[in-house]
């Protein structure tokens, strides 16, 4: 029987259903047919990367990236706006939502992607109703439907058997049936270089491997200028993951740039500081159980997230997140680091993660708005964030229990943002809040440091800020403060209140001085307009520390230089795409492979 609203209402003529119930299988059928609209929508635009990838088109990929970030609100308005037009406002009562929950949990028990579909539902639900709804009864709080052993039509992997086939063998077929659908430049050469690292990396493993068997991923990822075969290898209890990164040289073939095997390098890969890739994962539960095997150190909500359902990530994270505080004890506090002028930030020390909410009013000489912040960090998260910028799950009505919450930091709720708290019921509801995974704040961590980690991250930070321009945006406030450093001593930027088209800004030498007053008015002898950048005053207010500032000049000394800056300006102006490499330079195969 097909699920429209006309068959459902002549089945219940005809069968005596109760009209409550005719009404419930029909929202429930609405909203799982958006849903299914929506994953449509969504998985034709990411199986473009790979004709973009064909093409060496890196703008449409970049862009596709972006626009996908916008399909979902998009489906969940269109979902809330036909309900509002088919259904009397007047059923859209709580009681009838039991009755739909009910209807639409069942809808899913064969459905190949139930946990997005519930997530879909709760996003709808809470479109209609006021939060004081949000509970167990009428959305899903926990996933109701195991994804457990869902596969799909077809597995989402292949497996070779080196034993059998030999290492030669398995690895050109790897190479072959990957679906890239692009000429190698030198198979023969690509193979030899991997077998050789696999030489290198686990030596005498291969004549041991008895019982060896890859799996690798059916789905190409795709990002940037790259394209990723992600696979694990089996050997009795060991399990190995492994990724090959693939190119494309501008005769429009490809070649292997590097066999990544690091768990540091395969994590970064998956970073929260990158956009998301671009591959075709379906089931997407399945795609995920995967990668949660090569990935130890990444969360469910992780990895969702870093493949394109964001939204679904932010589900387990919240999740997740009841589930620690059921099982911890420790305060919120506010998190370590100077104070900002826009932001309040606390943490919850037992969790890796950081709460960020706006503060009501912005203190001199800080010029923004609270519209203004929040689109910057939506910017931050459908652009580019080259492996630099911090990616955020934004949340609305979030509820902490009072009694979780230290007293220095609810003083410090109440003072900063009454507006947007509410307390009742002993908890904290916050309007809205960003959540970021918690770094070590830059100048915290060089104070703390010794010579040779301070000199690292000083390179690290000065990347950082090439990488992020080289990208199109100006972090604007490049201050220490506004970057935090990984377990892995990667600077990463968080802060984005004052970044801008680097477009806009217009870097200018500062000019020499008329008189040799000037150089003592307590006023600049030069005009400074809202858009001006003077590179040179960058040696002196960024890093205060004399050694730290030696370092900075050591390793990037052509960031006091406005004609570098400009430089960057050009070449993205000139549409020019720099390479970025998520792994060390040091695994990448030979000239002119570098």
């Amino acid at each position: 029987m097909a699920d429209d609203p006309l068959t459902l209402e002549k089945y219940s003529s005809r069968m005596k259903l109760p009209s409550r119930i005719v009404r419930s299988k029909n929202i429930a059928a609405s909203i799982l047919k958006h849903f299914d609209h929506h994953f449509r929508i969504f998985s034709e635009l990411t199986n473009t990367s790979r004709q973009h990838f064909k093409n060496g088109d890196w703008l449409a990929g970049r862009n596709t990236v972006s626009e996908r970030i916008q399909l979902y609100d998009k489906r969940v308005k269109e979902a809330i706006s036909h309900l509002h037009k088919t259904f009397q406002q007047s059923y859209l009562n709580a009681q009838l939502w039991k009755d739909v929950k009910h209807q639409y949990l069942g809808l899913l028990n064969k459905h190949d992607r139930p946990e997005l579909a519930e997530t879909f539902y709760n996003s709808v639900f809470t479109g209609l109703f006021s939060r004081h709804y949000y509970n167990n009864q009428h959305i899903f709080v926990r996933p109701s439907i195991s994804t457990e052993r869902i596969e799909g039509n077809n597995p989402v992997y292949s497996s070779y058997y080196p034993n059998q086939d030999g290492w030669a063998k398995c690895t050109y077929r790897i190479l072959e049936q990957c679906d890239i659908d692009m000429p190698f430049e030198d198979m023969r050469r690509d193979v030899a270089n991997i077998l050789q690292r696999i030489s290198e990396i686990f030596p005498g493993e291969m004549e041991l491997a008895i019982h060896f068997q890859l799996q690798v991923l059916k789905p190409v990822f795709y990002r940037n200028k790259a394209a990723y075969i992600i696979g694990r290898a089996l050997n009795g209890p060991d399990r190995i993951p492994f990724i090959i990164a693939i190119f494309r040289n501008t005769s429009g073939q490809i070649y292997v740039d590097a066999l990544i095997t690091n768990p540091d390098d395969i994590a970064n890969l998956f970073s929260f500081s990158r956009s998301y890739f671009l591959v075709d994962a379906d089931p997407p539960s399945a795609i995920v159980r995967f990668l949660a095997s090569i990935l130890p150190s990444k969360s469910t909500a992780d990895i969702y997230t870093s493949i394109g359902f964001h939204k679904q990530g932010k589900a387990e994270f919240y999740r997740d997140f009841l589930y620690h505080l059921r099982h911890s004890s420790d305060k919120l506090k506010i998190a370590p680091g100077i104070e900002g002028m826009v932001m309040v930030v606390f943490t919850l020390p037992s969790y890796p993660y950081v709460f960020k909410v706006i503060k009501d009013k912005f203190p001199a000489p800080k010029d923004t708005t609270q519209r203004k912040v929040i689109d910057q960090y939506r910017l931050v998260k459908s652009l580019d964030r080259v492996g630099r910028m911090a990616d955020t799950w934004e949340f609305s009505y979030a509820a902490f229990p009072v009694d979780r919450i230290n007293k220095s930091l609810l003083e410090v709720l109440r003072k900063e943002i009454p507006s947007k708290i509410t307390e009742e019921d002993d908890h904290i509801i916050i309007e809205k809040i960003f959540i970021e995974h918690r770094l070590i704040p830059l100048n915290i961590f060089l104070d703390n440091a010794s010579p040779s980690d301070a000199d690292r991250v000083i390179q690290e930070y000065g990347d950082a800020i090439k990488e992020i321009s080289g990208s199109g945006i100006f972090p604007g406030d490049l201050l220490t403060k506004n970057f935090g450093v990984t377990r892995h001593k990667r600077v990463i930027f968080y802060d984005y209140d004052e970044i801008v088209p680097i477009s806009q800004c217009k870097f200018r030498k500062i000019p020499p001085p008329r008189y040799p007053e000037d150089e003592m008015a307590s006023t600049p002898w030069y005009s400074v307009g809202p858009d001006d950048i003077f590179p040179e005053e960058f040696e002196e207010f960024l890093i205060t520390d004399s050694s730290h500032r030696k370092m900075l000049k050591k390793h990037h000394a052509n960031l006091f230089d406005y004609q570098y800056w400009q430089s960057i300006q050009q070449a993205v102006e000139d549409g020019y795409f720099p390479d970025i490499i998520p792994y060390g330079r040091d695994i990448r195969f030979n000239p002119p492979y570098q």
